[in-house]
Protein backbone atom coordinates (compact mmCIF):
# COMPACT_ATOMS: atom_id res chain seq x y z
CA UNK A 1 0.00 0.00 0.00
CA UNK A 2 1.21 3.06 -1.08
CA UNK A 3 -0.14 6.24 0.24
CA UNK A 4 2.06 9.43 -2.13
CA UNK A 5 1.10 13.05 -2.97
CA UNK A 6 1.47 13.95 -6.81
CA UNK A 7 3.94 16.02 -7.36
CA UNK A 8 0.99 18.72 -8.69
CA UNK A 9 -0.35 18.33 -4.70
CA UNK A 10 3.16 18.38 -3.51
CA UNK A 11 3.32 21.72 -5.22
CA UNK A 12 -0.17 23.11 -4.49
CA UNK A 13 0.48 22.88 -0.82
CA UNK A 14 3.71 23.79 -1.10
CA UNK A 15 2.52 27.02 -3.10
CA UNK A 16 0.16 27.67 -0.54
CA UNK A 17 2.48 26.85 2.36
CA UNK A 18 4.42 30.12 1.03
CA UNK A 19 1.38 32.55 1.21
CA UNK A 20 0.30 31.34 4.43
CA UNK A 21 3.73 32.31 6.10
CA UNK A 22 4.34 35.56 4.34
CA UNK A 23 0.54 36.70 4.03
CA UNK A 24 -0.75 39.05 1.68
CA UNK A 25 -0.52 38.51 -2.61
CA UNK A 26 2.69 36.53 -3.72
CA UNK A 27 3.76 36.66 -7.26
CA UNK A 28 4.31 33.51 -9.40
CA UNK A 29 7.98 33.86 -9.36
CA UNK A 30 8.11 34.69 -5.58
CA UNK A 31 6.13 31.46 -4.50
CA UNK A 32 8.54 29.29 -7.07
CA UNK A 33 11.58 30.53 -5.75
CA UNK A 34 10.40 29.76 -2.04
CA UNK A 35 9.71 26.70 -2.42
CA UNK A 36 11.66 25.18 -5.18
CA UNK A 37 8.86 24.71 -7.38
CA UNK A 38 9.37 24.68 -11.22
CA UNK A 39 8.03 28.12 -12.35
CA UNK A 40 6.51 26.27 -15.71
CA UNK A 41 4.08 24.56 -12.95
CA UNK A 42 3.14 26.12 -10.80
CA UNK A 43 0.31 28.60 -13.00
CA UNK A 44 -1.56 25.26 -13.64
CA UNK A 45 -1.31 24.43 -9.62
CA UNK A 46 -2.57 27.56 -9.00
CA UNK A 47 -5.29 27.72 -11.39
CA UNK A 48 -6.74 24.81 -9.93
CA UNK A 49 -6.36 26.37 -5.90
CA UNK A 50 -8.26 29.77 -7.50
CA UNK A 51 -11.09 27.29 -8.96
CA UNK A 52 -11.72 25.75 -5.55
CA UNK A 53 -12.13 29.35 -3.98
CA UNK A 54 -8.53 28.40 -2.12
CA UNK A 55 -6.91 31.19 -3.55
CA UNK A 56 -7.33 34.81 -5.17
CA UNK A 57 -5.23 36.07 -8.39
CA UNK A 58 -4.67 39.25 -8.99
CA UNK A 59 -3.59 40.05 -13.25
CA UNK A 60 -0.49 42.12 -14.05
CA UNK A 61 2.44 43.69 -12.73
CA UNK A 62 1.83 44.34 -9.57
CA UNK A 63 -0.43 41.19 -9.70
CA UNK A 64 -0.57 37.37 -7.87
CA UNK A 65 -2.19 35.41 -5.40
CA UNK A 66 -3.14 35.27 -2.32
CA UNK A 67 -4.99 33.03 0.43
CA UNK A 68 -8.73 33.64 0.46
CA UNK A 69 -9.50 31.75 3.24
CA UNK A 70 -7.00 31.60 6.19
CA UNK A 71 -4.66 29.07 7.31
CA UNK A 72 -7.26 27.87 10.21
CA UNK A 73 -9.75 27.21 7.40
CA UNK A 74 -8.01 25.25 4.64
CA UNK A 75 -7.60 21.51 5.13
CA UNK A 76 -5.27 19.22 3.31
CA UNK A 77 -8.16 17.45 1.84
CA UNK A 78 -9.60 20.79 -0.04
CA UNK A 79 -5.96 21.12 -1.26
CA UNK A 80 -5.64 17.66 -2.64
CA UNK A 81 -9.24 17.65 -4.01
CA UNK A 82 -8.58 20.81 -5.42
CA UNK A 83 -5.98 19.43 -7.26
CA UNK A 84 -6.88 15.80 -7.92
CA UNK A 85 -10.36 15.62 -7.46
CA UNK A 86 -12.55 13.73 -5.19
CA UNK A 87 -10.33 10.98 -3.93
CA UNK A 88 -13.37 8.62 -2.69
CA UNK A 89 -11.96 5.26 -4.56
CA UNK A 90 -14.48 3.93 -7.23
CA UNK A 91 -13.15 0.76 -8.08
CA UNK A 92 -13.43 -2.53 -5.87
CA UNK A 93 -10.08 -3.36 -4.17
CA UNK A 94 -10.60 -7.13 -5.05
CA UNK A 95 -11.59 -7.05 -8.83
CA UNK A 96 -10.39 -3.29 -9.85
CA UNK A 97 -13.59 -2.41 -11.05
CA UNK A 98 -16.77 -1.85 -9.35
CA UNK A 99 -18.14 -4.01 -6.74
CA UNK A 100 -20.93 -6.81 -7.61
CA UNK A 101 -24.50 -4.95 -8.18
CA UNK A 102 -25.70 -7.96 -6.17
CA UNK A 103 -23.78 -6.60 -3.18
CA UNK A 104 -20.27 -5.59 -1.99
CA UNK A 105 -16.68 -7.56 -1.73
CA UNK A 106 -15.83 -9.20 1.10
CA UNK A 107 -13.25 -6.16 1.28
CA UNK A 108 -15.77 -3.33 0.97
CA UNK A 109 -16.46 -2.13 4.72
CA UNK A 110 -13.06 -2.30 6.08
CA UNK A 111 -11.30 -0.55 2.73
CA UNK A 112 -14.29 1.86 3.21
CA UNK A 113 -13.83 2.69 6.06
CA UNK A 114 -10.03 3.05 6.13
CA UNK A 115 -10.69 4.93 2.85
CA UNK A 116 -12.97 7.70 5.33
CA UNK A 117 -10.78 7.69 8.33
CA UNK A 118 -7.76 8.58 5.87
CA UNK A 119 -9.98 11.30 4.37
CA UNK A 120 -10.78 12.20 7.73
CA UNK A 121 -7.73 12.96 9.31
CA UNK A 122 -6.72 15.28 5.46
CA UNK A 123 -10.01 17.39 6.17
CA UNK A 124 -8.55 17.73 10.02
CA UNK A 125 -4.91 18.99 9.36
CA UNK A 126 -5.21 22.42 8.39
CA UNK A 127 -2.34 24.70 6.86
CA UNK A 128 -1.85 26.41 10.45
CA UNK A 129 -1.47 22.96 11.87
CA UNK A 130 1.20 22.27 9.66
CA UNK A 131 2.92 25.30 9.95
CA UNK A 132 2.49 24.91 13.43
CA UNK A 133 0.20 27.37 14.51
CA UNK A 134 -2.05 26.95 17.18
CA UNK A 135 -5.28 25.78 15.72
CA UNK A 136 -7.54 29.36 16.78
CA UNK A 137 -4.92 31.31 15.09
CA UNK A 138 -5.07 32.90 11.83
CA UNK A 139 -2.38 32.91 9.69
CA UNK A 140 -2.93 34.55 6.28
CA UNK A 141 -5.54 36.79 5.37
Amino acid sequence: MRLELTRRTDYAIRALLVLARDGGRQSTPVIAAAMDIPIRFLPQVMGDLTRAGLVGSTAGRQGGYELIPSAVDIDLLSIIEAVEGDTRRRTCILRGGPCRRDGVCDAHEPFGAAQEAFRATLAAATLASLMGAPSGVDSGS
